[in-house]
């Protein structure tokens, strides 16, 4: 490739997004971001959306500016997610709609409207971020877990949808790593989660962005339909 790689990353107003954002950067490509609330990030190759993932119509004419201005896509990464950590019994419908919504469907909105500008692209990449929570089971995680499942699934099924274009498809499952997502969740509960894990300590962004560099190498064109948790569990 004899131009910067283009590289589409949601939710990058703050935490893993925002930190993805500023990895690519830094090896001189080409980012856009976005996020619900208006970015920190000021770089001459970054550009901010403000919109929410599961809108639509904001979501489709990101996508007309894209081609427009791009004219293709490298790599989509969906990493934009909400949790709410309470027992079913206490977890009210809008919520759990609010999480389905911006965890599963968000990312299926921008991954339908990704397609066809991948497959422009050559070697196109789109890379899911799941969570440790779908393999732990952990009680009071239902609805976000179930969200998270779904997009593992999602992953799978899309990456044999989209071979064919030379697209391949990928999720990471970050275990903890410290952000706003995290910092509503009881530290005990946490820390006890972290135990379990074969490497006991939290994660940190680089840990995300190492899998992620993996999966949009060039020489990943043969690895789809995977997912990686990180530190292990049990």
């Amino acid at each position: 490739m004899n131009r910067p790689r283009h590289i589409l990353v949601t939710g990058a107003t703050q935490g893993i997004g925002l930190a993805l954002a500023k990895h690519y950067l830094q090896q001189g490509d080409v980012v856009v971001g976005c996020g619900r609330g208006e970015s920190t990030l000021d770089h001459p190759h970054y550009t901010h959306a403000c919109l929410d993932v599961t809108d639509e119509p904001a979501v489709r004419r990101l996508f007309k500016e894209i081609r427009s201005r791009l004219g293709c896509l490298d790599a989509l990464i969906n990493n934009a997610g909400i949790a709410s950590m309470n027992p079913i019994a206490l977890t009210p419908f809008e919520t759990a709609q609010r999480i389905m919504g911006t965890n599963f469907l968000g990312t299926f909105l921008f991954t339908h409207a990704a397609i066809r500008l991948l497959r422009t692209s050559g070697s196109g990449r789109i890379v899911n971020v799941t969570s440790i929570a779908v393999p732990l089971r952990l009680e009071g995680e239902a609805i976000y877990a179930a969200s998270k499942s779904a997009t593992a699934t999602f992953t799978r099924i899309t990456a044999r949808e989209v071979g064919q274009f030379g697209i391949t498809c990928n999720a990471v499952g970050p275990s903890p790593v410290r952000t706003r997502l995290t910092e509503s969740v009881p530290e005990d509960k946490i820390e006890a989660l972290i135990a379990r894990q074969a490497v006991p300590r939290w994660a940190n962004p680089a840990d995300v962005a190492n899998v992620v560099d993996f999966f949009l190498k060039p020489e990943s064109g043969m690895v789809t339909g995977q997912v990686v948790y990180l530190g292990g569990y049990g």
